[in-house]
C-alpha cells in the first residue's frame, strides 16, 4: 500500500495512511505522482515547463525540448555526433589563395590541400564505418566560363578513385572544361550513423 493523497472532484481531499514509507498522489483515484525510497515516479505527464538537475527516465514522450547536456551510459552526447542520420561533419572554406582557410565547421579538424582544386576533408573524430554519404559544393571563379562541378572520392589529377574513410573523404571542384580550379566558396558535409 502507500500513503495517499487524492483530489477528489466528488468527495474532496481525500487522504489514506500506512507505515509502507510509499507517498501517492492521486487525482480522481488515478496516481498520478509516486515517491518512495529510490526517487519520484510520473507514470504519465504533460510537463510544461520544467528544470531537470539530474533524472533516470524510462520511457517518454517529448514534443518540443531543449536539451543543453544529454547523458547516457557511455558519456555526454553534447553535439550531433551521438545521434544517427545526420550531419557528422561540415565545412565551408576558402580555397582561392592555393591553401584552404576554414571560415566554420563541426567535427573537421582540418581540409588538407592536395592540388588545384584537389582536397581532402580530415575529422576530428573518426565517424564509426566509411559508409556515410559525402557531398561538396564549390563557387565558380569569377571572369571564367561559369560552373564548379563536383567529382567525389577522386583527386583532381586522373580522377583516380579515393575511397573515403573514418577520418576523412577527398574530392576535386573541376571546371565544365575538365580542368581542376580553387573556389572562393567550397562547402562539403558528411552525413551518417
Amino acid at each position: 500500500m502507500a500513503v495517499t493523497i487524492n483530489a477528489s472532484t466528488t468527495t474532496g481531499l481525500v487522504q489514506s495512511a500506512d507505515t509502507s514509507g510509499i507517498i501517492e498522489l492521486q487525482n480522481n483515484g488515478t496516481t498520478k505522482l509516486t515517491v518512495n525510497s529510490s526517487g519520484a515516479t510520473i507514470p504519465t505527464a504533460t510537463i510544461t515547463t520544467a528544470t531537470i538537475t539530474t533524472a533516470t527516465i524510462t520511457t517518454a514522450t517529448i514534443t518540443t525540448a531543449t536539451v543543453t547536456t544529454l547523458n547516457t551510459p557511455t558519456g555526454v552526447l553534447a553535439t550531433q555526433n551521438g545521434m544517427t542520420g545526420i550531419a557528422k561533419a561540415w565545412c565551408n572554406f576558402d580555397s582561392s589563395s592555393g591553401s584552404t582557410v576554414i571560415r566554420a565547421s563541426f567535427n573537421v579538424s582540418s581540409v588538407t590541400f592536395n592540388a588545384t582544386g584537389d582536397y581532402t576533408v580530415n575529422f576530428a573524430t573518426a565517424l564509426t564505418d566509411a559508409n556515410y554519404a559525402s557531398f561538396a559544393c564549390a563557387s565558380p571563379e569569377y571572369g571564367v566560363t561559369p560552373g564548379a562541378m563536383i567529382q567525389m572520392d577522386c583527386g583532381a589529377s586522373g580522377l583516380s578513385q579515393q575511397n573515403p574513410t573514418t577520418s576523412g573523404f577527398r574530392f576535386a571542384v573541376i571546371r565544365p572544361s575538365g580542368t581542376a580550379h580553387n573556389s572562393t566558396y567550397v562547402m562539403a558535409c558528411a552525413l551518417g550513423n
